[in-house]
């Protein structure tokens, strides 16, 4: 897409814009904490926890790297030498989007996220702009047409592993688009390692950002490109006596600043467009039926059911898990029962009993003296 006057527009992964969807497209939306990691951050965002990936590494963190990271005599960090030199290197090339662009893909999409758009659907339909790389997925059975991943990426995350840095987190995705994607369009696309940062300690451990852009075509012509970053990295250890486990920060902007003020108050407070009624949670900063700017809230009276739900078995956040040991939880996508959806945790219930439709109603849980978030428990009977 452009604007007025020609120019590809972006569209950074914390942004949110009226008609856009919900959720960014490759990003782990459901992990926690994951937002809180940008390379090369100047400042944490408003309610972060997590520090930032370009903080200093403390005395014992690099004493730890010291025995998983091959340094020179002149102290360089001789595995991100040799990680750099993949950067330009293809991570798959001439991949072939599995399907065609089509309507009943389009429609799932916008369902699932709330997005009731008049143009995706009808004869003059494009496809939201934020399914670039959904068209370039391959599914549970991944490309088997020889266009997966390429032996260069297979090589880089081969050093990355050997060397101890064996966790994968998403951290962050950048799109541009130049022109709409229609049903029909046939999708290919070229995926390159675009950068390799210097070594960071995080909270989650010590690694390295690993960044690569797919250049999406449509029938042969430029339709987009998708940016998307992990931390490949090697898990902080706990030390006794360490403070506990806390859940990391919501990140509060000027967006979202009335939702958890709501939260203080134990109200769930749902935005309704003035224009259009239309309701709309999470909040956006402006309706994505008709684009209205203007808005009021209504309050949630608490109702809901389960829509759908994972249980997260890995990685160990004990903040997470009822006895604190890190182990099972449940992330449910609640229905309520004025029809919009909310992500959260559902309480109450073995994560194993959990199922699609169950009843739920609201409740509020103080996770540290800092931090009370909007949960759901199972209704009695479940």
């Amino acid at each position: 897409m452009s604007g007025a006057g020609g120019e590809p527009s972006r569209v950074a992964a914390e942004g949110r814009r009226p008609g856009a969807d919900a959720l960014r497209p490759g990003a782990d939306a459901l992990r926690p904490g994951a937002d809180a990691l940008r390379p090369g951050a100047d400042a944490p965002r408003p309610g972060a926890d997590a520090p930032r990936p370009d903080a200093g590494t403390s005395e014992n963190d690099a004493g730890r790297d010291e025995l998983h990271t091959q340094l020179n005599d002149a102290g360089r960090d001789e595995l991100y030498d040799r990680l750099h030199a993949y950067e330009g290197r293809p991570a798959a090339t001439a991949g072939q989007g599995k399907d065609l662009v089509n309507e009943p893909m389009i429609r799932h999409w916008c369902e699932a996220m709330g997005d009731t758009s008049p143009a995706y659907r009808g004869p003059d339909a494009v496809a939201p702009p934020t399914m670039l790389q959904a068209w370039t997925m391959g599914g549970l059975s991944g490309h088997t047409d020889g266009t997966g991943r390429s032996a260069a990426y297979d090589e880089m995350f081969a050093l990355l592993d050997g060397a101890g840095y064996t966790s994968v987190v998403a951290t962050d995705c950048e799109q541009e688009y130049l022109r709409p994607l229609r049903p029909g369009d046939r999708i290919t696309f070229d995926t390159v390692i675009e950068s390799v940062s210097p070594r960071k300690t995080t909270k989650l451990g010590t690694g390295y950002f690993v960044t690569t852009r797919t250049n999406v075509q449509a029938d042969g012509e430029p339709a987009g490109t998708h940016r998307f970053r992990i931390l490949k990295y090697r898990p902080a250890q706990r030390t006794r006596g360490s403070e506990p486990a806390r859940r990391p920060r919501p990140v509060i902007n000027r967006d979202n600043a009335g939702f958890w003020a709501g939260v203080a108050e134990h109200r769930l407070l749902i935005q309704r467009c003035l224009d259009c009624a239309t309701l709309r949670l999470p909040w956006l900063p402006g309706c994505n039926a008709c684009g209205g700017a203007e808005w009021d809230t209504v309050e949630a009276g608490g109702e809901g059911t389960v829509f759908s739900h994972v249980v997260m078995h890995h990685p160990s956040f004990p903040a997470f898990a009822p006895d604190g040991e890190g182990g099972p939880y449940v992330v449910a996508l609640v229905e309520l029962a004025e029809g919009v959806r909310v992500v959260s945790n559902v309480i109450g219930v073995p994560y194993d009993k959990v199922r699609v439709g169950m009843p739920v109603h609201l409740d509020f849980l103080r996770t540290d003296p800092d931090l009370e978030l909007p949960v759901f428990r199972a209704s009695e009977g479940g």
